[in-house]
């Protein structure tokens, strides 16, 4: 790979990543009074972020049984406030034991 090459996709992803974060100040100077588009900017990042977990939950564990059942326990256990380490546990035991069980 050259060299010219290798520095100009750095500068265009350096360029398109600092584009990102700045548009908004930009065009958003004042505060946003719309309700829904605060509800909006309020859930991106939690869609986001089920967007990015939820197919990694569903390939990883090799059975859709123990994945169904991970997911439940998480939600679950989400839903009742408990923390994230006790949800990840929870998440993972249940799977073990639909694995264990041979489903």
């Amino acid at each position: 790979m050259k060299t010219g090459y290798l520095l100009l996709a750095i500068f265009v992803m350096a360029f398109t990543t600092y584009l990102i974060r700045t548009l908004p100040m930009v065009i958003f100077r004042k505060k946003i009074t719309n309700r829904f588009v605060q509800s909006f900017l309020y859930y991106v990042p939690y869609v986001v972020l089920a967007a990015m977990t939820f197919p990694a939950v569903f390939g990883s564990t090799g059975s859709l049984a123990g994945a169904c059942a991970g997911c439940a326990v998480a939600v679950l256990l989400a839903y009742k406030g408990k923390g994230l380490l006790t949800v990840a546990v929870g998440a993972a035991l249940a799977v073990l034991a639909v694995q264990i069980m041979g489903f």
